[in-house]
């Protein structure tokens, strides 16, 4: 991690990472980098954006208007209200607003895009979103209205006017005018210069926050799969080598590789795993690491590509300070980002049904191996009128279902707008928040089945078809502490607190699971 005093991240140092943002999500603190370089190289860029000023230059969206309007000349006098104009024609986002941890993760990713050093933008203005991380300031930012190609404009325009004291912020839980938390907090409101409007909004950070959150979440979902799998083959009393090292050493997918060993590792024990008479355990069992191995070997490059635009000057033009240039471009544009959160998205709900295809497995009489109908731990007179896991079940089949309708590509919706100079545009924005549901359904599903499968292996326990001493230390601890949380169901209740607790649990990341 890129780390300064107090363990804060430092922005305009090094490269950031996925966790850097992460963190910055939940907490940290921001810094700016404080050597005498880094500021300098920022006010070039300003200073040249003055004198081309002075001098009256043609710079977009500082003496024209915006997109289509670039060829209207904007008066010199006119000039420092420009941005103003920039900000609050786009405050028309609607739709749910991002949480306070997605908002955060914006300010991280587009502060550390115009720590770059090319948007021509102040100290000043870096200063104002440092603040704002370290005040715990998140503006309210609605999720729908990017097109993802101009950059995110609308949901950052709302960071724009935050900096700036209007619109409206979160903050202590609350939603309040962010010119009351400033007043309260003695924060100025900046005045945006030319171009700061632009630098602000012309880029891709709402996508690529969003895509490190999703990342991270995924990470960690190919590792609770692993886990599961190997839990639903000790209920199912499955075969363990499925899983063999040599087996995998002929297919040398290295993120395939690494799920096989996970699961093997958990299958291992100080007396041999029990397998069944079955030669051969059903795909969803026996491919397992085929499926979440897809995902895994996936995660590398699309750390590449989310890092990439993550550490990117990404608005529009480019202002070189150095060598006192204006580079018009396109570096707004987020296919990168969109294109990853397609894959990502793709590879998450197969975990999904993967799971759901584990699940019908375990509650079905017909393949369980042994175990009752819909994983009921009632023996009692009252066995026949307990329905066990059968909802839990269904549910787990209507979140798979949601989760593969969201596997749509974004990316290939394309629509031609504002006048047709936006003709080609990337929806990467849509992508990722498509993404962040898939992983939200996916996280249910993971519950539910971690829920079932615990339930499946106490029932093995009980009936002595198992004992403790043949479970690998890795998966005992996981039922235990499972159980801490989780009582074993012998009689019919409601369980949504329950799985909502545990989705709770999966998001907070609260088991350790390989290392």
């Amino acid at each position: 991690m890129n780390t300064y005093s107090n363990h804060a991240i430092v922005f305009g140092n090094e490269r950031l990472s996925i966790e850097d943002v992460v963190d910055i999500a939940n907490g940290a603190s921001a810094a700016l980098n404080p050597e005498p370089q880094f500021q300098e190289k920022i006010q070039r860029g300003s200073l040249f954006l003055d004198r081309l000023l002075q001098e009256e230059g043609v710079i977009y969206g500082v003496t024209t208007g915006y997109g289509d309007s670039c060829t209207v000349a904007i008066p010199q006098e006119l000039v420092n209200d420009l941005p103003l104009h920039l900000t609050r024609f786009h405050g028309c986002g609607l739709g749910d607003d991002l949480t306070h941890q997605q908002s955060r993760a914006v300010l991280a990713t587009r502060l550390c895009s115009l720590t770059q050093g090319v948007s021509g933008v102040s100290m000043a203005l870096l200063e104002q979103l440092t603040t704002l991380i370290n005040q715990d300031i998140a503006p309210r930012i609605p999720q729908e209205g990017s097109v993802g190609a101009s950059g995110d404009l609308t949901p950052l325009s709302y960071v724009a006017s935050a900096l700036i004291g209007e619109r409206e912020v979160f903050y202590k839980g609350e939603r309040r005018r962010t010119a009351e938390v400033f007043q309260e907090l003695g924060i100025s409101p900046i005045q945006l210069r030319p171009k700061e409007g632009l630098a602000l909004m012309n880029g891709t950070s709402v996508m690529t926050a969003l895509a490190c959150l999703a990342f991270k979440r995924a990470e960690y979902l190919a590792q609770l799969a692993s886990r599961i799998t190997a839990m639903v083959s000790v209920a199912m009393q499955g075969n363990s080598f499925h899983f063999d090292e040599a087996l995998f050493a002929v297919k040398p997918h290295p993120g395939q590789q690494l799920v096989a060993r996970w699961i093997r590792d958990d299958l291992q024990a100080s007396v041999p795993p029990r397998n069944s008479d079955r030669l051969q355990d059903r795909y969803s069992l026996r491919c397992a690491p085929h499926v979440i191995g897809a995902l895994q070997d996936s995660l590398p490059w699309l750390r590449q590509m989310i890092e990439n635009e993550l550490n990117s000057a990404n608005d529009n033009p480019i202002i070189d300070g150095d060598n006192e240039r204006v580079l018009h471009g396109g570096h707004f544009y987020g296919g990168h980002i969109a294109m990853a959160m397609d894959t990502l998205k793709t590879a998450i709900a197969n975990i999904a049904d993967l799971l759901d295809r584990q699940m019908a497995q375990l509650m079905d009489t017909k393949y369980n191996n042994g175990l009752p109908r819909n994983l009921s731990g009632s023996t009692d007179h009252q066995a026949p009128i307990n329905h066990g896991f059968k909802a839990v079940q269904i549910g787990i089949s209507a979140w798979t279902a949601e989760a593969l309708k969201h596997t749509m590509p974004a990316s290939v919706f394309s629509r031609s707008t504002e006048c047709h100079n936006q003709d080609k545009v990337s929806m990467g924005t849509i992508a990722a928040r498509d993404c962040l549901r898939v992983l939200q359904l996916t996280e249910q599903v993971t519950a539910a089945s971690l829920i079932a499968s615990k339930q499946a292996i106490e029932i093995r326990l009980k009936q002595n078809e198992i004992e403790e001493g043949q479970l690998s230390h890795a998966l005992l601890l996981m039922v235990r502490s499972l159980q801490e949380s989780f009582e074993f169901v012998s009689e019919d209740r409601p369980l949504e607190d329950e799985l909502r607790q545990c989705v709770t649990d999966i998001q907070a990341e609260k088991w350790t699971l390989y290392l």
